[in-house]
């Protein structure tokens, strides 16, 4: 038990935002992580962006990419999703995820309701910050665990030795 001299009516409530309205945003990556799923079918790369300008400047928005997948499709799409980000930032060769940190983006946001949970935001497309798109270059063969199209252990990102 703790003693304590507090009244609450001195302090406003902590209310928890709602998600931010569907729209285009200029914002940037402040936190990424790869965490196993809760399926136990591979594990998704949590970025974390930050809105940098407009009324909503400051608040967050969290994107998790299945970038290992036990459906091909579902890990597919996070892939081209991440490429998508990573040619809107101009990082072509990920090595580490905190390469995606700090580079402005436009990030396009939508609202995503799913029965027994609140509404959420979900980035479903990336632009450069300063416009168009760059020309789409050629990729290499896509991440697959375990995979030679992998980099080698030493010089694999952090993210994908974990996944090995």
């Amino acid at each position: 038990m703790a003693s304590l001299n507090f009244n609450a009516a001195n302090v406003a409530p902590a209310t928890r935002p709602g998600p931010i309205p569907k729209g285009t945003y200029l914002a940037h990556v402040i936190e990424s992580d790869l965490q196993p799923l809760k399926s136990g079918n591979g594990e998704a790369l949590k970025l974390v962006f930050e809105v940098l300008d407009g009324d909503y400047k400051g608040r967050k928005v969290i994107e998790r990419l299945n970038i290992v997948h036990t459906n091909a499709q579902a890990q597919n799409i996070a892939q081209s999703q991440l490429s998508a980000l990573c040619h809107a930032i101009q990082v072509i060769e990920l090595r580490d995820s905190a390469m995606l940190h700090y580079k402005p983006v436009r990030i396009s946001v939508t609202i995503r309701e799913q029965a027994g949970y609140d509404p959420q935001n979900s980035v479903n497309g990336f632009e450069p910050a300063g416009g168009a798109m760059p020309a789409h270059t050629p990729a290499a063969a896509p991440f697959q665990q375990g995979s030679s199209a992998a980099p080698a252990a030493n010089s694999a990102p952090a993210w994908a030795k974990r996944a090995a």
